[in-house]
């Protein structure tokens, strides 16, 4: 008897998480392309903070290859570059890169750079810094961020890429100096990688897939 309950209640739950399954997949199946164009617009509006629109007329969003070793950008894993064309010229590249060593963990950002080396912007798109402190790198909490648009490797030159408190030409945050100085450093990078690497951003394969994932 005890037997037959036992089996009876495996049947059920079996059944009850066959169902959910499928429920889930219709679900995906159905929602797909909705997500899909969600993502994509999310997509534009961050690279339109960089890269204004009207300085580019390629699709952007399909127009990304991977940097396949991007372990100068501070990831083990592939990141991806989206760049801008005005009428199959290059104008820009917009980067993901990681600064590993922010005061509470990794940094995610998008750095935009153009085709002569200037930083178009840069955006913090992931972090667990301190609310309050280190969170001002968001430029939903201060405007710190901003204050890239316009450098390059010689402007400051590359050994001025720091904090004011590490004799370089860049404001840290009161309170907080480990999170500015983890995002600056890896800005830098990401400038010196894309100087290394210009041609392969530009012309590499168009291989990131349809989605941001």
């Amino acid at each position: 008897m005890l037997t037959k309950m036992i089996s009876r209640n495996g049947l059920i739950l079996a059944i009850f998480a066959a169902v959910c399954v499928g429920l889930i997949a219709v679900t995906y199946y159905i929602t797909r392309d909705t997500i899909a164009g969600e993502m994509e617009a999310a997509l534009a509006r961050t690279l339109n903070q960089l890269v204004a629109q009207e300085e580019y007329n390629n699709d952007v969003y399909h127009d990304c290859t991977l940097i396949a070793d991007a372990s100068e950008l501070g990831s083990d894993r592939p990141l991806k570059a989206y760049r801008m064309r005005q009428d199959g010229e290059p104008v820009a590249v917009v980067m993901e890169s990681v600064a590993p060593n922010g005061y509470s963990g990794k940094i995610a950002m998008v750095v935009g750079i153009y085709e002569d080396g200037t930083i178009a912007g840069v955006r913090v798109t992931d972090h667990k810094e301190t609310p309050g402190l280190g969170d001002k790198v968001d430029a939903k909490k201060s405007d710190w961020i901003l204050n890239f648009a316009g450098k390059s490797l010689s402007n400051p030159e590359i050994e001025e890429w720091a904090v004011s408190k590490d004799g370089g030409q860049f404001d840290a945050f009161t309170g907080a100096t480990i999170t500015p100085r983890a995002v600056i450093q890896q800005v830098a990078k990401t400038l010196v990688f894309f100087e290394n690497n210009r041609q392969q951003l530009f012309e590499g394969p168009q291989n990131c897939g349809g989605t941001n994932d």
